[in-house]
């Protein structure tokens, strides 16, 4: 940096001011300037680092809330035909030994979308690291981890699992990892990435700060991913190792199968571009996006997005049209999501509860919502490929997601479906 000058200080000084004029002039152009109110009293560590994270922040996505109402206009809703148990049992041993082909020859990978923390389960961690174990530690990574052991131990090889983790909990995680020495995991099979993060701004648009030093930001969304995967360099490891497919899954569904081999040859044999686990929902307004057909190409209608007309809808043989919601569990072409990168995945807004410091730098923990989150969704993903197979597994032996401490999808009902499956707590 300053070989043989001997004016090091000098130098050093001269390329900071260079870096906070670079972050000032970006602040300036998205009208966030604000951001530096407090730089003058940061420490130099602090100073380092909010001018990286607003160097590394992609700002543009702001403005988007000044006209949220003309994001993504929806195409026309019609049903689309899921492969159900009956048709998946007919075909099980051609299917799984296609899938099984492919893990064999090194072909597929596994995603894990671990960014989140425990906080609705009233713990401050990593949600990964929450332990649903009664009379023993069972961790939810855990239980992923030997979900995916199941089918290493069939196939007789290796998966390569990807782990993404969020800039809360990264650190926390992977040391996780290597205390529990991968729950028995090949860490050569083993790694980890960061999720990208989106800021969180105000009504107008304005960036909130969550401290002095640091602008409030949440992860991008569940369709981050692959982006996120390709900033860490993770992707072009993938396309190098020849992995062809990509099952990308959340981390709190204690129950599902991973890089199933069944799954994958259904879709491989199929001719699929992807694949969407799916359930059976349990009642109309089930808040799990049904799988269904927008324009004529696979898509997702999220809960909240379900209209009456929707949710009274049959079908040819007066079943309910859209009666099969996805678990977040998608196969995806290696190939197919590079093409997608290269474009912009649609922008979702979404009203939040956005803690802040104030005009006097005092924090605001808001109870009711503030603000906006930007995100992007799997289901847009799932919409950009050329066809999906909707698949269907049994909801008991594969569906059992922990979002809460009690009740519905919870901590106590994922540890009786749990118990349900021979899975000892």
């Amino acid at each position: 940096m300053n070989e043989g000058n001997g004016n090091g200080k000098q130098t050093v000084k001269r390329e900071r001011n260079m870096g906070y004029q670079e972050a000032y002039d970006k602040l300036e152009k998205y009208g966030q300037l604000h951001v530096l109110q407090y730089y003058d009293e940061l420490s130099g560590y602090e100073k380092e680092a909010l001018l990286e994270q607003i160097m590394g922040t992609d700002l543009s996505v702001l403005a988007q809330c000044l006209h949220k109402e003309e994001l993504n206009p929806r195409g026309e809703i019609t049903p689309i035909e899921v492969m159900k148990l009956a048709q998946i049992e007919e075909r099980r041993e051609e299917f799984v030994q296609a899938g099984l082909e492919a893990i064999r020859a090194g072909k597929v990978g596994a995603v894990m979308l671990a960014g989140g923390m425990g906080t609705r389960l009233g713990a401050d961690v990593p949600k990964g690291t929450y332990n649903i174990g009664l009379t023993k530690e069972v961790y939810i990574f855990q239980r992923q981890v030997e979900n995916l052991l199941d089918v290493v131990h069939q196939a007789e090889a290796w998966i390569p699992l990807y782990v993404m983790t969020s800039d809360k909990n990264h650190e926390v995680t992977k040391a996780f990892f290597e205390e529990k020495n991968y729950f028995g995991y090949n860490p050569d099979y083993v790694t980890f990435f960061m999720q990208d993060m989106a800021p969180a701004s105000d009504y107008n648009g304005k960036v909130y700060m969550e401290e002095k030093y640091k602008m409030s930001t949440s992860p991008n969304g569940n369709a981050g991913w692959f982006l996120s995967m390709i900033k860490w360099g993770v992707a072009d490891q993938v396309k190098e190792a020849g992995i062809e497919w990509l099952n990308v899954f959340a981390v709190d569904n204690v129950l599902q199968r991973i890089a199933d081999p069944c799954f994958v040859g259904a879709t491989i044999v199929t001719g699929s571009a992807s694949g969407a686990k799916v359930v059976k929902k349990n009642a109309p307004d089930e808040r799990v996006g049904a799988i269904c057909l927008e324009d004529g190409r696979p898509s997702i209608v999220e809960y909240y997005d379900m209209t009456h007309e929707l949710m009274d809808a049959v079908d040819e043989e007066g079943e309910p049209a859209y009666d099969y919601g996805v678990i977040l569990n998608y196969l995806f072409r290696q190939k197919d999501l590079w093409e997608i990168a290269a474009g912009r995945l649609p922008l979702h807004i979404v009203e939040k509860k956005i803690p802040y410091l104030d005009g006097q730098g005092r924090h605001v923990k808001p109870e009711e919502p503030n603000g906006y989150k930007f995100e992007q969704l799997a289901l847009d993903l799932v919409h950009e490929m050329d066809s999906c197979l909707p698949y269907e597994v049994v909801r008991n032996h594969e569906f059992a997601p922990i979002k809460n401490e009690t009740g519905i999808d919870s901590v106590e009902s994922a540890r009786a479906l749990c118990q349900e499956n021979g899975i000892e707590l």
